[in-house]
């Protein structure tokens, strides 16, 4: 990917995040506070252009560029405002209900999906998706079931549509469900697809739920590992579909179950706890994470197309969004019965 096919795509975007601060700085001039926060406006923005005109080829790179390459590198930059100190303080019966929070949003998407007749690989794609990270889930399970193109494609095309879904309308359940900070944290980082969406549903309530959300949502992702290991086991077990191919599976490398974003952000996350950067460096470092963010949504807001749901089908739509539902619902109660506050 060099400079020259990068480049259209990312001054696009860079001209809808610069749109998207410039709206919030009018907010915060007006209203003294940000309704609408630069991540949301950017996401909005992306989606009316990509419905109005979808960019031709010259802008793709440099758009898929932004809204993978540049927000992993906003993840990364996050570690430095974090301690780890904070895993050791969020105590065993947080990571034991995050990881049956993971295995339950598994078991009762499956269950959805079977019921309403998608084929078994779909239904397990949908299930991690959901209950773990979205579309790496989906890429890294793919393989080892020898799931079908189509179901990759329709797997991930809804995690796109709802992962933007989620972004907008999780940081509603502050006022609604009288949520604090620190456990609208843990329900953005239970719930949440990608980790790098974590950010764009967290940053607009407070640095602690993003802190927070990150923290459980990093806790969530490492559950990928042994997923994808248990679902290779079974999956000389799995139904033959119909009219499709025997299935080829294979096993993902290390950087599939763990990404190197994750590796970064746990070394700066690390470098932070020992010392090794400096207080006046923590700032900085946020507001850049803070601005590629931005840019980022802009561009995932590109890449989606709402008109995606009209084409892939009611079971589909009901399935996944029912398995979210399960999974908001197993979330909330896990606050409560964990009585996090």
């Amino acid at each position: 990917m060099t400079k020259t096919t990068v480049l259209p795509g990312i001054v696009l975007c860079l001209a809808i995040a610069g749109v998207s601060v410039a709206a919030q700085a009018v907010e915060e001039r007006a209203l003294e506070h940000p309704y609408v926060e630069a991540l949301v406006v950017a996401i909005l923005l992306g989606i009316a252009v990509r419905t109005v005109w979808a960019p031709d080829a010259r802008f793709r790179s440099g758009i898929a560029f932004s809204a993978k390459q540049l927000l992993e590198v906003a993840v990364v930059l996050l570690g430095a405002s974090l301690s780890l100190g904070a895993i050791v303080a969020s105590g065993t019966a947080l990571l034991v209900g995050i990881v049956a929070t993971v295995i339950v949003g598994i078991g009762a998407s499956i269950l959805i999906c079977r019921v309403l007749g998608l084929p078994a690989r779909m239904a397990i794609l949908v299930a991690c998706g959901n209950a773990i990270c979205g579309n790496s889930a989906i890429a890294a399970v793919a393989p080892v079931i020898g799931a079908e193109p189509k179901d990759i494609a329709a797997s991930i095309a809804f995690t796109a549509v709802l992962g933007v879904l989620m972004v907008l309308g999780l940081p509603l359940f502050v006022p609604l469900a009288g949520l604090s900070d620190n456990q609208y944290g843990v329900l953005a980082g239970l719930t949440v697809y990608a980790v790098p969406q974590v950010l764009a549903a967290t940053v607009p309530v407070s640095l602690l739920s993003t802190q927070v959300g990150t923290l459980v949502k990093l806790v969530r992702v490492l559950m990928l590992g042994p997923v994808v290991v248990f679902f290779s086991l079974i999956a000389p077990r799995l139904p033959p579909e119909l009219g499709a191919a025997p299935p080829k599976a294979g096993r993902p490398g290390f950087t599939k179950l763990v990404p190197w974003f994750i590796l970064g952000f746990l070394a700066l996350a690390s470098a932070r706890s020992l010392g090794l950067i400096p207080d006046a460096a923590v700032a900085p470092l946020t507001r850049l994470a803070g601005f590629l963010t931005v840019l980022s949504m802009a561009a995932l807001g590109l890449g989606v197309d709402v008109r995606v749901l009209a084409r892939v089908g009611g079971r589909v739509t009901l399935a996944v969004t029912g398995s979210l539902v399960v999974l908001v619902v197993v979330s909330l109660l896990l606050i409560r019965g964990l009585r996090i506050v």
